[in-house]
């Protein structure tokens, strides 16, 4: 009994251990914690050479994971001369959405009043939530993440901006999940229609 009791502890351990050097093995960035970031420059206002070598330094990765996948978490974009966004919806069925929350501290923001925008005069204080978010100096902005295989929220706020050449950011991932789905209804298309059975 104490032989079985103390395989069946062992393997407890070797799972944990297995679990978590799997973990760091994808690089996943640590929660609650700010940290800077410079995306430089705006990834539509490059020349055709830099745009042949990919996403470069106008995207912001949170792991390894996303890197790898070439699927960033957040992109520095916009034509020379026509304004500036960040985008967080970058290919496929991504529907992550982003939200101005006007100049307020990132330290003063948790996951809870991301959703819920003190930062402007609105009368139902939620925050509105789109594709894409004007760049502007000193906001702070929420990210939700919502990919077919992660999920997360992070925040960022605007520190410096030049337009098209770089922005400067500090940022804070609240939420960072890589998703193992089990199963999903068939054929998404962002251009069909619902139709009557």
């Amino acid at each position: 009994m104490k032989r079985l009791l103390i395989v069946a502890v062992a393997l407890l351990m070797s799972s944990a251990a297995n679990a978590q050097t799997s973990q760091q093995g994808l690089a996943l960035p640590e929660l609650h914690k700010i940290r800077t970031a410079t995306l430089s420059p705006s990834y539509s206002c490059r020349s055709k050479e830099d745009f042949q070598k990919g996403y470069q330094s106008a995207a912001l990765f949170l792991s390894d994971y996303s890197k790898k996948s070439n699927s960033p978490d957040l992109l520095f974009n916009g034509a020379c001369g026509s304004g500036n966004y960040f985008q967080a919806s970058t290919a496929g069925d991504d529907m992550a959405l982003i939200a101005d929350l006007g100049e307020i501290a990132l330290e003063d923001v948790t996951a809870h009043l991301a959703f819920f925008d003190k930062a402007k005069d609105r009368s139902d204080f939620l925050s509105r939530f789109a594709m894409t978010a004007k760049v502007e100096a000193n906001h702070t902005y929420a990210v939700l993440l919502n990919k077919s295989d992660l999920r997360g929220l992070f925040l960022l706020t605007v520190v410096d901006y030049v337009p098209d050449q770089k922005v400067d950011l500090k940022y804070a991932v609240k939420q960072y999940q890589i998703l193992n789905v089990k199963s999903g209804s068939s054929g998404f298309d962002w251009s069909q229609k619902s139709q009557q059975d």
